[in-house]
């Protein structure tokens, strides 16, 4: 089993190939960096570390086998149950969900597909499709194109960069690349603050039609 140094920390080869299998939690609903560990993965490949083959395969089977029980999840539980006041992520879940009913509603079947392109679907565009029970094949259809296309995609992407970011180190020198990448996770940092505060408006836009629900469910059952 080889071995390399991560951050000056050793880490098997095998335990790389992790990397690429959170995407399949972020698949199912719950919040990991999926798309992160994929970039890091591809990254890692382009050193060597990893087979970039094996990664994007990883990445696209766990997004695939991710999604679907994410489409079960939301099948099964439903609405009621995936917005309940109960339970972790309360606020973020009925956001998400909130966000997704509009993405949906705007590219219907396609939106599984272009949901795993959109950090703010990808993580409930399963969950959507299930619980306005889309046809299992034709979500199934739209999944894996979707995950195969976005692991090839962001990987390959990654893997190339990650090979450019070393001949630039090699032309510019150390402290030019390191400019480059800090103004590169600005630009990241940035895209999620937004990510967060759009979240957060969903979040606050969502309660009070969660609370009218609710207390309209209340009012029947007296």
């Amino acid at each position: 089993m080889t071995s390399y140094a991560f951050l000056g920390i050793a880490v098997s080869s095998s335990l790389g190939y992790l990397l690429p299998a959170l995407v399949g939690l972020e698949s199912m609903g719950i919040p990991s960096p999926g798309e992160t560990a994929l970039v890091l993965a591809a990254v890692l490949a382009s050193q060597g570390k990893l087979q970039i083959e094996l990664v994007i395969a990883i990445a696209a089977a766990s997004a695939i086998v991710g999604d679907n029980i994410g489409y079960w999840i939301g099948r099964k539980a439903g609405r009621r149950v995936l917005c309940a006041p109960r339970g972790p992520f309360h606020r973020r879940r009925v956001a998400l969900i909130a966000y997704g009913d509009r993405f949906f509603a705007k590219h219907g079947a396609r939106a599984v597909f272009l949901g795993r392109w959109m950090a703010l679907v990808r993580v409930t565009a399963a969950w959507m499709a299930g619980m306005n029970h889309m046809r299992f094949r034709t979500f199934f259809l739209w999944n894996a194109l979707g995950g195969i296309t976005w692991a090839c995609g962001i990987g390959l992407v990654a893997y190339f960069a990650g090979n450019a970011a070393v001949h630039v180190i090699e032309r510019v020198g150390v402290g030019a690349a390191i400019a480059l990448g800090v103004l590169i996770v600005s630009a990241v940092v940035v895209v999620q603050v937004r990510e967060r505060r759009e979240l957060h408006e969903q979040a606050a836009a969502a309660e009070p039609d969660a609370a009218q629900t609710s207390g309209a469910r209340g009012g029947s059952q007296t």
